[in-house]
This record gives structure tokens, C-alpha cells and sequence, in this order.
């Protein structure tokens, strides 16, 4: 078979790391999007402290979509349904959510005298409070990952192959 799951012995070396990597992006999206979304209050907390929305209706409506919005592209991530498109989606969380966890962690040193990776909080990801530099590593390695699988040539052990094909006929 091509392009769809194949067969499990003619995977190549790159196509079960795509598959391995496309399952460890599904599991951390539905870990961390299962985590702010079990507990929406505290996570509307830790939105508000980012202070980007200032209409009390589009804070919860961000606080109350955004978790659940990482699980469904973690399960098709994980299912290998629309892959390119749950990466982009995640790519384009990834990089603003970075940029706004490295503005607070500069103004949390602007306010005291701490050396930048000795910074700790609670970014709102939904790891709890974490030092600012692995979560920026994590997060970029995150993003490459995403990037990376957005251009692989052909996805292994998907769903999509099945599904487009009881669709034809």
C-alpha cells in the first residue's frame, strides 16, 4: 500500500519517527489541553494575568475554547486525520503563546533582580509553574516539530487514507 498506513514492515526509519512524533505532539496537546480544560476557573486566572484581553466576554470565551480547541487537534493529531492543517493550528498557537510567556518573564525580571532562566511561573500551559528557559526550549522544540511534520512528505498509520477511500466509493 502507499501513501495511506501500508504495510506495517515497509515503514521506513523517517516514516515511524514522523508517526512518533505526530503521537508525542497528540499526547502533549491532549495532556496539557485536558489539564486548563478540567480546570477552566484557574486557567481564566492565569489568562487574565496576561492582561491581552481586556473584554471580560472574550477573556472567558478564550479561557473557555482555547483548551478544548489543543485537545481536538491532539486527537486528530493522534488519529492522523488533517495532520498538516493540526499543525498549522498549532504552530500558530505556539508562536504568539511564546512570545507572550517571554514578554512577562522580561517584565517579571524588569521587577526584581533575578537572572532570566532563575525565573519561575505558572505560564498558564498547563504544567504549573515552570522555569521560563526549558519552557522556551520545550516550546520551540515544540513549533520545529510541528513545522517539520507540516512538510513531511507522507503521513503513516493515519485514519485520512481510510476514510478518504470509503468516501470514493
Amino acid at each position: 500500500m502507499s501513501g495511506g498506513s501500508g504495510i506495517p514492515g515497509s515503514h521506513r526509519v523517517p516514516d515511524l519517527l514522523a508517526v512518533a512524533a505526530r503521537w508525542l505532539l497528540a499526547a502533549v496537546f491532549l495532556y496539557l489541553g485536558l489539564g486548563k480544560a478540567l480546570h477552566p476557573v484557574e486557567f481564566l486566572k492565569l489568562v487574565r494575568q496576561y492582561g491581552v484581553f481586556e473584554d471580560p466576554l472574550l477573556l472567558n470565551l478564550v479561557a473557555a475554547v482555547l483548551p478544548w480547541f489543543e485537545v481536538i487537534c491532539g486527537l486528530l493529531l493522534l488519529a492522523g486525520v488533517t495532520v498538516r492543517g493540526a499543525v498549522w493550528l498549532l504552530v500558530a498557537m505556539l508562536i504568539p503563546f511564546t512570545a507572550l510567556i517571554l514578554l512577562r518573564a522580561l517584565a517579571i525580571r524588569e521587577l526584581g533582580a533575578l537572572p532570566f532562566c532563575a525565573i519561575k511561573f505558572d505560564c498558564g500551559c498547563g504544567g504549573g509553574e515552570v522555569f521560563i528557559c526549558p519552557k522556551l526550549f520545550e516550546n520551540a522544540g515544540l513549533t520545529i516539530l510541528s513545522v517539520w511534520l507540516a512538510f513531511y512528505p507522507r503521513q503513516r498509520l493515519c485514519l485520512r487514507p481510510a476514510i478518504v477511500a470509503s468516501a470514493v466509493r
